[in-house]
């Protein structure tokens, strides 16, 4: 497994997001700069689903040795995307010995959600 970087601490309120939904004005450009990379991040299938996987969890978190048997990827691979989602500020994490533990950061997600909120009932 590679080594961890520096847990990055959480915001203190998920409240924080960024920027109004795209629908009701246009997007600054430090404020693209600073969210590209997370929809970057989630672009790619694994990332999004252990992002669902880690943000899913009833305890808040989730060791690497419960997502990794689902999927058909080497260790180092998982790890690679786990990385990547981390420095996007998705994720934070946190070594116990042999494992490392990913919880989801709520304010970042809030961010994403917020900007790709219409604002507006949804068709049925």
């Amino acid at each position: 497994m590679s080594k961890q970087g520096p847990r990055v601490p959480e915001p203190e309120s998920a409240s924080q997001a960024c920027c109004p939904p795209l629908a009701q004005a246009a997007i600054t450009a430090a404020d693209a700069a600073d969210l590209a990379p997370s929809y970057k991040a989630l672009g790619d299938p694994v990332r999004l689903r252990l992002m669902s996987m880690i943000a899913s969890r009833e305890s808040g978190e989730i060791c690497v040795c419960d997502m990794t048997p689902a999927f058909r990827l080497s260790g180092p691979t998982i790890s690679h995307h786990l990385k990547v989602l981390r420095e996007a500020g998705l994720v934070n994490s946190e070594r116990r010995g042999t494992w490392v533990y990913y919880r989801p950061v709520p304010a970042k997600l809030a961010a994403l959600s917020a900007l790709l909120s219409v604002g507006m009932p949804v068709p049925a």
